[in-house]
């Protein structure tokens, strides 16, 4: 049995779909981020690092228990675990793997600073706010253009990097706004494509049910979010 903690950001909505789409069993443990949950000695445990989401895997590797944290190390353990969901043939593999750390390395931070500048930092910020969706349309059109040339990020098969990359990019209307994802089509292809899996569906409905059981950023204690990003009392310098 997979014990999955977290709650409804997309880096754990990535876990949430891999575990459907791979039918293994599992059962969610929600953290209360905004109130400051994984920040707890228990959860720092799983996870030194304070970042949801983590999975314990009670059959792991020799039948004994594994902890895993960071969501794309997540994706790739639970695709060795099972040989499904990252294919099996080189370069096909690797291919998968690069476009994987493309969502790892720009396409989470890039929307990530940007929807912190957009809701969270206080006025005056709209450098930022420019940069970061700059560089977040920048990954799009990178994404965009593969997405013209085959089926799937790791070409003809949905894989990890897929399930990695759906759920920031199903936001893009809400974030980035409707005209941009207007110059998106094959972008907007393939997510229509992965919203009718009947494993997402599933997966979405599961994350829906642990954000009824979490607290919505909104409800966020000011000294709670201090802590969450490192600023105020909580600032390095």
């Amino acid at each position: 049995m997979i014990t999955l903690y977290g709650m409804g950001s997309p880096n754990v909505v990535k876990v949430y779909i891999a575990l459907e789409e791979l039918g293994l069993p599992y059962t969610a443990a929600p953290v209360d981020v905004f109130t400051g949950k994984q920040f707890d000695a228990e959860f720092l445990k799983l996870n030194p690092n304070a970042k949801v989401p983590v999975i314990v895997d009670t059959d792991g590797p020799n039948g004994k228990p594994y902890t895993c944290f960071e969501s794309g190390a997540i994706l790739l353990y639970l695709a060795d675990k099972t040989g499904k969901l990252l294919p099996a043939g080189k370069p096909e593999k690797f291919d998968a793997i690069q476009w994987l750390m493309i969502q790892m390395s720009t396409v989470g931070p890039m929307f990530g600073q940007f929807v912190h500048f957009l809701r969270f930092a206080p006025a005056g910020n709209d450098y930022a706010k420019s940069r970061y969706f700059t560089q977040a349309y920048r990954v799009c059109e990178v994404i965009e253009q593969r997405l013209g040339a085959a089926a799937y990020l790791a070409g003809a098969e949905y894989s990890v990097a897929d399930i990695a990359t759906y759920p920031w990019f199903r936001n893009i209307p809400t974030l980035l706004g409707a005209e941009t994802m207007a110059r998106l089509p094959n972008i907007a292809r393939w997510i229509k494509q992965i919203d009718e899996r009947p494993a997402v569906q599933k997966a979405l409905a599961e994350v829906d049910a642990v954000r009824a059981r979490t607290t919505p950023f909104d409800k966020a204690e000011a000294v709670t979010l201090d802590k969450v990003f490192g600023r105020g009392q909580f600032a390095a310098a």
